[in-house]
């Protein structure tokens, strides 16, 4: 079962049943993007599956100053993806525990969208459309949208 938590991301309970998947199902990721988010320039790049997983990197700026970065790893585990993640302050001290890390697990796939727990990810036109679903302060949840737009090689 697929729990809908915001207009476009679903969210992981006991319930659900992750689809049987692999790094090759989650290649449309692969490349360099670039686009506002959150009123800030959003960049993200996603490498070649390698060694058993793929690897990317995201950082957010505004007026030349870092607000944070990410470093992000997609691995199979078992017959799923996950895709987890580290959130850096601009001075690289992590924001989670030494040995944590957020962990968005494959939900739901199709040719070209990706559904993580609270993350999705669609492909359209050259453009990586994103939609995260961030629980506030006062325990609501809101989905923050971003376009990325790729980036040609110099």
């Amino acid at each position: 079962m697929n729990n809908q938590i915001t207009p476009n991301t679903l969210s992981f309970d006991k319930d659900t049943k992750l689809p049987k998947t692999t790094l090759a199902d989650v290649r449309l990721l692969i490349g360099h993007w670039r686009g506002e988010f959150l009123g800030a320039m959003a960049e993200e790049i996603w490498l070649p599956p390698a060694g058993g997983s793929m690897l990317g990197v995201f950082r957010l700026y505004k007026d030349d100053q870092i607000l944070f970065y990410e470093i992000m790893i997609m691995v199979e585990e078992k017959d799923y993806v996950s895709l987890k993640l580290k959130h850096f302050h601009p001075d690289f001290k992590g924001w989670e525990e030494k040995d944590g890390s957020v962990t968005f697990r494959l939900i739901k796939i199709s040719n070209n969208a990706i559904w993580f727990d609270g993350l999705t990810y669609f492909k359209e036109d050259g453009s990586l459309h994103g939609f995260i679903a961030i629980r506030q302060k006062d325990g609501h949840v809101t989905e923050e949208t971003f376009t990325l737009y790729a980036v040609q090689p110099n």
